[in-house]
Parts: C-alpha cells; structure tokens; sequence
C-alpha cells in the first residue's frame, strides 16, 4: 500500500477533520432543500486516484461507480473538460489529475460503461519519470507514454498540467513560461495532436499564471475552485470541486448540485495548512 507524505506541517491530520466539515455542509445543503443554484453552466468534478488502496487521494473503486450510477440516474452527461465548455445543460466535466495507473484499471471501466469521458491532466516529466510526485514516500505507478497514446481520444482526453508539477507561485518567470508552455509542447509531440486545457498543480496560480497559459495558447485552464462555469467565468479560471476519498453519497450529491459553490474559510485553513504561505486559492 501507498503511503501519503505530508506536504505541509500536519496537513494529514486533518483530513479527518476536513471530512466532517464536508458532511456538516452537505447536512446544511440537504436542509435547505437540496436544489441546485440557478443559472446556465456546467461544473467539473475531479479526482486523482480511483484504487482501494490506502491514500487519501483515493477514491474506491465501488465508490466511484456509485457516483457514476448518481451521474446517470440524475440525467447528467459526464464528459471531458473540452468537451463541456461547448456541452449543452445537463452535462458535467469529469477531470483526473496526475495520471495514476488506476485510472485506466479502475475509473476507465465505468466510464465506458456509461458513455461517460473524462480527462487526466499530465505532468510530462512526471509521467516520464524524470521527476517524482513529490507529496509520496512510495509513488503509485502511473500511465506509461504508450498507455497514453493507447488511450488517448477514447473515453479519456489527456491534457496539460505542466512539465514538473511545481508551485507555479514558487517559481521565476522564465520557469513559470517553460513549465506552462513546455508541458503543452511536449505533450503535443507524444500525442500527434493539439493541446488546449491546461490545469494549475494544486490549484496554485495567479495573474502571471492566466497570463501565461493564455500566451501559450491554451483555449482554457482548470483551477481547484469549486463552483458553477457559465459565459461570464475567466476561461483561464474555470473552476472545479474535488471529490474525496471519504466522501459519502450525499457530500457527492451536494458538491454535484452546487451545495460546495460557496466559499468556506475552513477550506481556506486547510490549504494554508496544506500548500502554505503561497496558496492565494
């Protein structure tokens, strides 16, 4: 079994805590009716990992089927991130960071049984081996080059997520560029086609960063903000709600249905606590 080391001092003990926070907001979402913010929009849901295996960016397998089952039987079509910044109502991006392994083995199998796409937000270098994810003492295996060209196009859509998965804020400019735009080349020339979504690590960005991903000419980039994307978001700001390893049905419900659109200052602490002075997100 994996495990997950610490990025911040003691962020894994509170993961426990940021699960009943999770089902506290989701108890007041079920209370005041449980409906979703009107408004033309579509949200995007992502993920890391899709394994019974012990790490808290796991998500089980039997889990994350059940979302889908919820997905489908709510009428909802899950598609990938480029796909939905042209879908009509009633569709919901579905986004994977980082490229694990079980993505394929485990997410992959429900995804095709509903029709469902989805897209994996690589860190070239990461999935090159040239660099490790830095937050495991014992990283998870990851897509190879060729399971990506394999899969790419089908269900799963891989997009950009930089070269080395940096704290873009923790970098220079002549870094930030090559880490926004290098990952778009570099994924450009494995896959024989046009990248045009990008995603910050982490979530991690800012002026320079949208900047940035415009000039290297990016249709669209993914944050770690949850709430609605309509006609008036910053395409380079598109927001997206994590779905987490102790989430239940009904914290699912709630982030599907925009009970998480909010702002919550518990969810600032933790990413102070998680990522640092450097988070603005």
């Amino acid at each position: 079994m994996t495990e997950q080391a610490d990025l911040a001092p003691g962020p894994r003990a509170l993961y426990p805590l940021k699960a009943v926070h999770t089902r506290l907001r989701s108890l007041a979402w079920r209370a005041r009716g449980g409906e979703a913010p009107g408004g033309p929009g579509f949200r995007i849901l992502y993920y890391h990992r899709v394994s019974d295996e012990r790490d808290e960016l796991a998500v089980r397998p039997r889990r994350f089927a059940e979302q889908l089952d919820t997905l489908a039987a709510e009428g909802y079509r899950a598609v990938d991130v480029l796909t939905a910044l042209d879908a009509a109502p009633g569709a919901v991006g579905l986004a994977f960071d980082d490229g694990y392994l079980d993505v394929a083995e485990n997410a992959l199998p429900e995804l095709e049984r509903h029709g469902f796409t989805a897209t994996v937000f690589l860190a070239t270098a990461v999935t090159d081996g040239r660099v490790p994810l830095a937050w495991y003492r014992t990283q998870p295996p990851l897509l190879s080059w060729d399971d990506v060209a394999r899969l790419d196009g089908g269900a799963l859509r891989f997009e950009a997520h930089t070269v080395t998965h940096p704290n873009l804020l923790a970098v220079d400019d002549a870094r930030a560029h090559e880490e926004i735009a290098g990952s778009k080349r570099e994924l450009e020339a494995r896959l024989g086609r046009e990248v045009s979504i990008f995603c910050y690590p982490a979530g991690l960005y800012g002026e320079r960063e949208l900047r940035l991903a415009a000039a290297a000419g990016y249709r669209a980039a993914c944050t770690c903000e949850p709430g609605l994307n309509s006609g008036g978001t910053n395409p380079y700001r598109l927001h997206r709600t994590q779905v987490d390893a102790r989430d239940s049905l009904l914290d699912f419900r709630a982030k599907l249905s925009g009970g998480f659109d909010a702002p919550s200052r518990a969810r600032a602490v933790w990413r102070r606590a998680r990522y640092g002075a450097s988070s603005r997100s």
